[in-house]
């Protein structure tokens, strides 16, 4: 459906029974991602959540009306709490929209409950890493001006967009399979003008070290021992931030544990929720 949020349309589905505790995912890839990956991850919790999902402002088919910032998309989340009537939400997130997750639960504690983040960095030295793991790994070779053109937002179009993560797709699971991502990326939608905003404008100054210890609800952070992007490493110090806060390494999984190790993923959540009284 569409649902008109903070003057922008949204793509937005919702699953699960009216007047279920409600969780707002946010997908991850800012101008690469959409409803589908949270949909698959957090779409089986249903049972007993109402579940919303939807395209960020300037991803999949939501209208682009920028500023595609961390304010203005956590801003989005809590219209879309708004909407769906609830005063408390749990905020999930893997990967960019694990920042997301975060910022909202600094900008909005009174209406966040819980907090499920997925292969995600609490700041942007995540990028320092992530080139040294791309310098030291043996499955492709990286053609560097496209890489830094890439990861600093420099990006010419959708196609350019598309091609340029095709490119690094491979680095991202715990085994490859080239047939998976390569249907992966074919299925992407992609927006370059949001994909250039995260890079050039958000992460330069991202960083919520110094405001995650003030996040008082419980959190869930989980993490591919193998993930090259957003390491062990980067959920770690989360963790250690986040007074109440669970990590969880997910040993044969990459950057999408939800989708390489699913039963244990789903598991896992499950058991934070019934920590939580759901």
């Amino acid at each position: 459906m569409r649902v008109k949020i903070n003057d922008n349309e949204l793509n937005v589905e919702v699953l699960g029974p009216e007047g279920a505790p409600v969780l707002i995912a946010h997908h991850g890839g800012g101008g690469i991602g959409s409803l589908g990956e949270p949909k698959a991850t957090f779409g089986p919790l249903s049972d007993k959540l109402r579940v919303v999902v939807f395209d960020a402002r300037g991803c999949g088919l939501s209208e682009g009306k920028p500023p595609f910032s961390h304010a203005q998309w956590a801003a989005d989340v809590d219209g879309l709490r708004e909407w769906i009537g609830a005063e408390e939400i749990i905020v999930a997130g893997g990967s960019y929209g694990g920042f997301i997750a975060m910022e909202y639960a600094v900008a909005y504690p009174d209406h966040t409950r819980a907090m499920i983040l997925r292969d995600t960095s609490p700041d942007n030295s995540n990028l320092e890493r992530a080139y040294e793991n791309a310098r030291n790994q043996d499955r492709i070779e990286v053609n560097w001006d496209n890489f830094n053109r890439y990861w600093s937002g420099n990006i010419t179009d959708n196609e350019d967009l598309k091609q340029r993560w095709a490119e690094i797709i491979p680095l991202y699971d715990y085994e490859y399979d080239p047939v998976a991502s390569a249907a992966r990326v074919e299925a992407g939608i992609y927006r370059f003008e949001a994909h250039n905003w995260c890079f050039q404008h958000n992460m330069p100054n991202y960083d919520l070290r110094k405001q995650l210890p003030a996040v008082s609800c419980p959190t869930l952070v989980t993490v591919g021992r193998t993930d090259w992007v957003t390491p062990v490493s980067s959920a770690e110090t989360i963790a250690s931030l986040i007074p109440n806060a669970e990590l969880v390494v997910f040993e044969k999984s990459g950057h999408s544990p939800q989708f390489e190790e699913f039963d244990h993923f789903q598991d896992v959540m499950r058991q934070f929720l019934s920590s939580i009284g759901i």
